[in-house]
């Protein structure tokens, strides 16, 4: 009986480039390995733990409706404040995560990509890992006082997904262009929260668009102002109005941020190791 063959490697030139995309599907163990780390290390030494996913926006919730629903005035349409700015921020807690994880991902991982190789998207995509879990466990204690208080959820939960796919479409566009950048230019680590800071007030967070005609197409030019509107929406059962051309504008400026930040980082992805 013939002994069986050991399998032979072959080594191609431009190998690599041509079976990208079926490598990222293959080193899908290793985007989840990440994603798994980066959450254990976020919440294992930290005293309070998981519970800092729900002090952090519970702290802004209350300035923001201090700012919004006392100082400025801002119209709540008969629902309680509160629950108008909760909603509002879930997305917007989403996407911040999102975006800086995706930004900071290849610096903070330049160790492993100096050795070993893999497709660098990989560390961009399991970044969002954090932002997701800590999304999902302020959603659920967001919907308790919704559906306590009379407002949902409605059949517009079912939509919910998609304004979530949305969101993370944007923060994945926009942190893709941000990480390569970062790796030649570090001062875009500063460029990120300095963004962050000013994106708080220029998206409908802490106040409704539907009470605002006069600057609803001005503020859909951010793309997040068509997501926090729709999960809006779908929280309270469509007792707020959801903007269709803003929301249209939200689309296609995702869809523009994740092509052109895939290109660009596949563009400039050779040279990570070398210069990270």
């Amino acid at each position: 009986m013939a002994e069986p063959t050991a399998p032979h490697l072959i080594i191609e030139a431009g190998k690599a480039e041509k079976h990208y995309w079926s490598d990222l599907w293959r080193y899908r163990e290793l985007m989840a390995f990440l994603a798994w780390r980066d959450v254990k290390v976020r919440y294992k030494q930290a005293a309070l733990g998981a519970a800092w996913a729900i002090i952090q926006p519970l702290v802004q919730v209350v300035l923001l409706t201090f700012v919004f629903g006392k100082l400025a005035k801002m119209p709540d349409g008969g629902i309680p404040y509160p629950l108008i700015v909760a909603c509002g921020l879930l997305p917007w807690q989403l996407f911040s995560s999102a975006f800086s994880g995706a930004g900071n991902s290849l610096v903070g991982n330049s160790n492993l990509i100096s050795k070993v190789y893999f497709p660098r998207l990989v560390v961009p995509i399991a970044a969002l890992g954090v932002a997701v879990i800590d999304f999902s466990i302020v959603l659920l204690l967001t919907l308790i006082p919704v559906s306590y208080l009379g407002y949902g959820p409605g059949w517009q939960i079912l939509l919910l997904p998609g304004f979530v796919l949305l969101a993370l479409t944007i923060a994945l566009g926009a942190g893709l262009w941000v990480t390569a950048l970062t790796v030649r230019f570090r001062d875009f680590r500063f460029i990120t929260p300095f963004l962050l800071q000013i994106g708080v007030f220029v998206t409908p967070v802490g106040y409704r668009t539907d009470f605002l005609p006069n600057w609803q197409d001005l503020l859909a030019l951010n793309p997040l102002s068509g997501v926090v509107d729709g999960v809006r929406w779908c929280l309270l059962s469509g007792q707020t109005s959801l903007y269709l051309p803003g929301l249209g504008i939200s689309v296609l400026v995702a869809l523009i941020m994740l092509i052109t930040g895939l290109w660009y980082f596949r563009r400039v992805e050779r040279q990570f190791a070398d210069i990270i």
